[in-house]
């Protein structure tokens, strides 16, 4: 499916994203298609913006949404760190650094007070005061990437680490920053991938939910509220399993998703167990890649190493102040921390936009 000037879309025709383009080029090269994983970086830096960020959305050569994502941004530096540990290749990982500083420097630039990063920005340099849950926890993942990169390129990055212990600490504290997005399965489990939780927090998570999103037998539901399973996020749900310890049943899990695969090798998105059809009527990259680095991580292989953090640095920790300079002990000092108990934010919860992102 990828075109002729390197770019990964979803499906022929469709659009292509910075984050699932970055995922297809990991799973390009697991499979030994390194010339194709090679065009598909030669897109990535050609259409990275001056400000380091990359459109949301790209479809037949131009931009279709010129807004940036922070998230689809940050996530290519855990492209080049999996590239680097399956390498070794300095030369590459000297060749991409420029573009993985400039993206990170323009992600941490979007992080609120409370430690949280924003959404997005839009293309006048505004904003979205909107904080997604799962789209941080990936965030955590790739600045502690970046942070690994950063050592290789003999430099250091104090606001990074900065940035990466407020995030940590708002995804492991305080769920009242995030948008109200809990019906999503990876707002669930995304916490773990991410490395915000992980031992027997990470297991406790993902046992809370377990009955609401598992489908024995087919997968788990993207959204808790319909008869909806998706491949890629059954993948994603394996291997947080497998970073908890919880290996048959991230292989069970694999297992159970197959009949999504088309005779081609392909992948569809989605099946509606209820009215029995595939939904979208489409076969996606990203679900395909997917599907090959959650392989990758149950074998052992260097995706496993990737998530599970190998040779990077734990976020800074946040340290909890006395209780006697706590300005309300009894509500603040449930937290552990002086933080606000909810920020701006939280005036959100019956606004518009929180209804949308609800319903």
């Amino acid at each position: 499916m990828q075109e002729p000037n390197g770019a990964i879309p979803w499906f022929p025709g469709g659009h292509t994203d910075a984050w699932d383009h970055l995922e297809c080029a990991m799973a390009l090269e697991l499979g030994g298609r390194d010339d194709a994983a090679q065009r598909a970086w030669e897109w990535l830096v050609r259409h990275q913006r001056d400000d380091g960020s990359w459109a949301t959305s790209y479809i037949g050569g131009g931009v279709r949404e010129d807004f940036a994502d922070s998230n689809q941004c940050a996530y290519v530096a855990t492209a080049v760190w999996h590239h680097w540990r399956r390498t070794g290749d300095a030369a590459f990982v000297a060749a991409l650094w420029p573009v993985v500083r400039a993206a990170l420097n323009f992600v941490i630039d979007m992080q609120a007070p409370s430690g949280v990063i924003w959404w997005a920005r839009d293309a006048e340099g505004k904003d979205y005061p909107l904080a997604m849950l799962t789209g941080c926890s990936s965030t955590l993942h790739s600045l502690r990437c970046g942070l690994g990169l950063a050592a290789l390129a003999g430099e250091t990055q104090p606001d990074w680490e900065l940035a990466a212990g407020r995030l940590a600490h708002a995804l492991r504290v305080h769920p009242e920053y995030f948008a109200p997005t809990s019906r999503w399965s990876m707002d669930w489990y995304y916490p773990v991938i991410g490395g915000a939780l992980r031992g027997s927090e990470g297991l406790a998570r993902l046992r809370g939910r377990w009955d609401e999103f598992v489908i024995d037998g087919l997968g788990i539901r993207c959204v808790s509220d319909e008869p909806w399973v998706t491949g890629a996020e059954t993948c994603e749900l394996a291997i947080a399993l497998h970073l908890v310890g919880e290996m048959t049943a991230a292989r069970t899990l694999v297992r159970d998703m197959q009949h999504l695969r088309h005779d081609d090798g392909a992948y569809w998105t989605g099946w509606q167990f209820v009215g029995g059809a595939h939904w979208p009527d489409e076969r996606s990259t990203w679900t395909a890649a997917a599907v090959i680095l959650a392989v990758d991580t149950l074998s052992g292989g260097v995706t496993e190493a990737v998530f599970r953090g190998d040779d990077l640095p734990e976020p800074l920790p946040t340290l909890a102040p006395d209780d006697e300079d706590l300005d309300d002990v009894e509500t603040r000092g449930e937290l552990g921390c002086d933080c606000d108990p909810a920020p701006v934010i939280a005036a959100w919860s019956d606004d518009e936009l929180a209804g949308r992102l609800a319903s």
